[in-house]
């Protein structure tokens, strides 16, 4: 079945259940919440609500997670423009130029945020709907070698983007590898680093891991910026639709940043931050009045915010067809499809096609429902910024501990949420990345399975590794990843100083 009748059965489903269509408008309203408030993110959000849609099918669960994604992504836009604080770090661009733009006009820098986010959100959309099911395919050639060196690979190109510190990178994804091996050994079933706990035995639950990484070490983050007074713009009426004068020369930007995101979103773990810097610079050194940048330029703002919400479809697309996660929020809906006893891959596709097709379709509408509840509802998501950040804050962290042992209703998984949210906040202290340290405990598996069973089937040698081709040009390329920001690094040293 192809991707565009995959999407179309999606559609049917949906229309045949309003319950998926309700479950997506509340979860896209609870991501904008997520999104515009500085300091709550849609990772957190997702993290938030994924513990309770455990009882839940894989259709309903799956839609509000994706269309909570769709929401806090778009969502960060507006305290970007209005408070000149990104609310996500995908919105940190934003900043640039729609901050000054609602000095004087923040109606417009609203609208055209919101648009430029729907059209990104749609290109990313439709390369999902066209691109997963073939890669898919693609990856039934893929044998132990190849997975193995997939999940090596993303690790690389993960850690050579996300930090100046390239090994604090690879030390917060070691980090990462070992912790995802304590329990039971998949290869020999071997109880290991269980150190007398019988609870890790089966290894350390994914949610209390993703929830005290993200949603504890975000609180803790951000308590010490509670109290701080920001400057807040008054917002009068927003049009639903922008002006054509407005859009003027944001067309060519706009499709370009976001088939930028696009492609930065299927390479595993860069992120919607990368791929707004990427465009922002892209459509500034082909403008023809680069000298507008930076004091409210339509086309930053559509160059930031169309490669943000680009990405989330392409980081959809590696995570569906080959189980390797895009960005860090795919992570962790990559632990939702494994929760429903879901396996990504060819097999999703071929035996689950509707739930393949309620995932199109749900990001689809999710974007639409997005733009619409933006700016329907904006002057709403606008006094949400006054929120006492004490108060929820609270709230969350309430939730969170209850989430955490809802889900295999045992209070262990309480205390690994606390664990892990200390280790997120002295890594963040220390400026070790976050993003290695989740990939590598998501991918530990992959990773480590696949080695050892190639190495078995081998009878412990790497002879047939050179036979096979695709393994080598993955390896390759998270090899070359690897090595070149110090290449890079040792070249900007020999440079003479000017």
């Amino acid at each position: 079945m192809s991707g565009i009748s995959t999407f179309f059965l999606g559609c049917t489903k949906i229309f045949a259940d309003p319950m998926i269509l309700l479950l997506i408008i509340l979860g896209v309203f609870m991501g904008v919440v997520f999104g515009s408030i500085p300091g709550l993110t849609g990772a957190l959000g997702i993290s938030l609500i994924l513990p309770f849609t455990y009882k839940i099918t894989a259709e309903y669960g799956l839609s509000v997670l994706i269309a909570i994604y769709v929401g806090s992504i778009a969502g960060g836009l507006i305290s970007a423009i209005l408070l000149n604080i990104p609310g996500t770090p995908s919105s940190l661009v934003t900043c640039f130029d729609g901050a000054p733009m609602a000095k004087t006009s923040p109606g417009k820098a609203l609208v055209l945020g919101t648009f430029s986010s729907l059209i990104g959100g749609l290109v990313g959309g439709f390369a999902m709907i066209l691109l997963s099911g073939p890669l898919a395919t693609f990856a039934l050639q893929f044998g132990y070698w190849e997975y193995f060196a997939m999940g090596i690979m993303g690790l690389c190109i993960v850690v050579s983007l996300v930090g100046k510190d390239m090994l604090k990178g690879y030390i917060a994804a070691c980090l990462g590898l070992l912790i995802g091996m304590v329990g039971t050994d998949a290869v020999s079933t071997v109880t290991r680093f269980t150190y007398g706990f019988w609870q890790l035995n089966g290894g350390f639950s994914t949610l209390p891991v993703l929830m005290g990484l993200f949603a504890l070490t975000e609180i803790m983050v951000c308590l010490r910026s509670i109290g701080q007074k920001t400057e807040r713009l008054t917002l009068d009426r927003v049009p639903l639709l922008p002006k054509k004068e407005w859009l003027k020369g944001t067309g060519k930007t706009m499709v370009t940043a976001s088939l930028i995101g696009t492609g930065v979103g299927i390479l595993p773990g860069v992120g919607q931050t990368t791929a707004s810097l990427l465009a922002y610079t892209q459509a500034k050194q082909t403008s023809d009045h680069p000298e507008k940048f930076g004091t409210g330029c339509a086309e930053g703002i559509a160059a930031s915010e169309a490669a943000n919400n680009a990405v989330c479809g392409g980081a959809l697309i590696p995570m569906m067809a080959i189980g390797i996660p895009g960005d860090v929020i795919t992570s962790i809906l990559l632990g939702a499809l494994v929760l429903h006893g879901l396996q990504p891959g060819a097999l999703l596709f071929n035996s689950k096609p509707d739930v393949v097709g309620v995932i199109f379709a749900a990001y689809i509408f999710a974007n639409v429902i997005m733009y619409l509840m933006m700016l329907g509802l904006m002057k709403i998501f606008v006094q949400m910024l006054r929120i006492p950040l004490d108060l929820l804050y609270s709230i969350i962290l309430c939730a969170c501990m209850v989430g955490a042992m809802v889900t295999n209703n045992r209070i262990f998984d309480a205390g690994v949420l606390i664990v892990f949210g200390l280790i997120g906040y002295f890594l963040v202290n220390n400026d070790y990345p976050i993003p290695p340290l989740v990939l590598g405990f998501v991918l530990s598996g992959t990773i480590e399975k696949n080695f050892r069973t190639a190495m078995i089937a081998t009878d412990g040698s790497f002879l047939p590794l050179f036979q096979r081709p695709i393994a080598l040009l993955l390896l390759a390329v998270g090899i070359l990843m690897a090595v070149l920001p110090t290449l890079r690094k040792q070249r900007n040293k020999k440079k003479p100083a000017a």
